[in-house]
């Protein structure tokens, strides 16, 4: 069991749910964990596809670099139940130390043929995020105070996503002046340091009570409560159908970018707009949960969504950076929601299991939405991809908006 050492003094006293988020000890640590360790991802995740572009001139390839991250997280039921048999804040530590030194193989890389070493750590890279992903949202649950989550969570995205306003410009411009290796190098930096401040992390766990049962079962008992739970449920459909809308979408970043008639390198630009929405959304998401629910909440970001995806056919650079903003403020919002809604209605020894059996719903179909995304934008035109991808998302948030509410099934645990 992981308990919340206590804190006295400004968190308890600030009146407001976002000033006692921001003065809260351990919340401001795992803040500038993310944001220090976002940078550095989010520099490399751009950089990564503008380094492969450069040496192979091919935007299929380029995507692949984003399925290579994602591709590991089909895997996240079981990858997540190591965080209900281990200390959590050690697997968190671990999580950022094992990747910052597979970094440093990717000096290597310097040709087409060198490729498959730069795509290998990259998978390991996606594999270590699953992992400590499952590891956050089980410590943070603890940490946190479950009326604050909402806020936190938001503030996690801000944080996160914040990152793209000068992460991946500064990524793609080292990139292109001292080659990708100099990016991997300083995502490995930051992984260091974040392991550094989640070590400061004041959270006393006991030691993980030893499993009655098997690996197999464990696993299962986590996805058979998410998938009894009415509430969560939809929730989480909805957000998987949003990201594997949104693989497709970012599979097109590139050619998008060419009929802007820009430099790969521009795709930076891109991201840095789509970041200010996030940064936005992710401040207003715990009071807009309070007064819509998560369903409505979710709904409405996947609308907006929508229309962002669908307009990004015009090739117009106004249009492009509307719709990156649009994208920004819509696409958080069923995330944010979802993992809320995880965080509180999960019993603490099935948090590892279930939030990761969450993401893996969530997220699993971003991997599908790339492969798809990546040898349609070879074959297909984005007047008609786009469109279509826009409408898909239209019916998926009728359908959430129109989802009746439901009690969750008793816990197993």
């Amino acid at each position: 069991m992981t308990t919340r050492t206590p804190d006295t003094g400004a968190a308890r006293r600030a009146p407001w749910p976002l000033a006692r988020v921001l003065r809260d000890r351990n919340a401001g640590l795992y803040l500038t964990g993310v944001l220090v360790s976002g940078f550095g991802s989010s520099a490399l995740g751009l950089a990564a596809g503008v380094w492969v572009k450069d040496l192979t001139g091919s935007d299929g390839l380029a995507a692949l670099c984003l399925l290579a991250l994602w591709a590991p997280t089909p895997a996240g039921p079981a990858l997540g139940t190591v965080a209900d048999r281990v200390r959590r804040k050690p697997l968190l530590i671990a999580a950022n130390l094992v990747p910052a030194g597979l970094l440093l193989t990717l000096f290597a890389v310097d040709s087409p043929g060198t490729l498959w070493l730069l795509f290998a750590v990259l998978f390991a890279y996606g594999v270590a995020g699953v992992v400590q992903d499952a590891a956050e949202s089980a410590l943070v649950a603890a940490a946190v105070d479950p009326g604050l989550l909402g806020d936190f969570n938001g503030l996690r995205m801000t944080a996160n996503e914040g990152m793209k306003l000068v992460a991946p410009l500064a990524g793609a411009g080292l990139c292109a002046a001292y080659g990708g290796a100099s990016v991997a190098a300083l995502d490995a930096v930051t992984f260091v340091l974040a392991a550094g401040l989640y070590a400061a992390l004041r959270v006393r766990e006991a030691p993980p009570r030893r499993p009655a049962v098997n690996w197999r079962r464990q696993t299962a008992e986590g996805a058979r409560y998410l998938w009894g739970h009415p509430g969560l449920r939809p929730l989480v459909l909805a957000g998987g159908v949003t990201m594997l809308c949104a693989g497709v979408g970012g599979a097109t970043l590139y050619a998008v970018v060419d009929a802007l008639d820009r430099s790969p390198a521009y795709a930076g630009v891109l991201y840095a707009v789509q970041g200010a929405g996030s940064v936005a959304v992710g401040i207003l998401s715990g009071p807009a949960l309070r007064r819509l629910g998560a369903r409505r909440f979710g709904a409405a970001g996947i609308a907006l969504f929508a229309v962002a995806v669908a307009v990004r056919a015009v090739p117009s650079e106004a249009v492009a950076w509307a719709s990156g903003a649009a994208a920004g403020v819509g696409l958080p919002a069923v995330l944010i929601a979802a993992l809320t809604a995880v965080q509180r209605e999960t019993p603490g020894p099935l948090l590892g299991r279930v939030s990761a059996t969450a993401n893996s719903l969530v997220f699993a179909p971003n991997v599908l939405g790339l492969a798809v995304g990546a040898a349609l934008v070879e074959l297909t035109g984005l007047r008609l991809l786009l469109p279509a991808v826009g409408a898909v998302l239209l019916v998926t948030a009728l359908a959430l908006a129109r989802r009746p509410g439901g009690r969750p099934t008793p816990s197993p645990a």
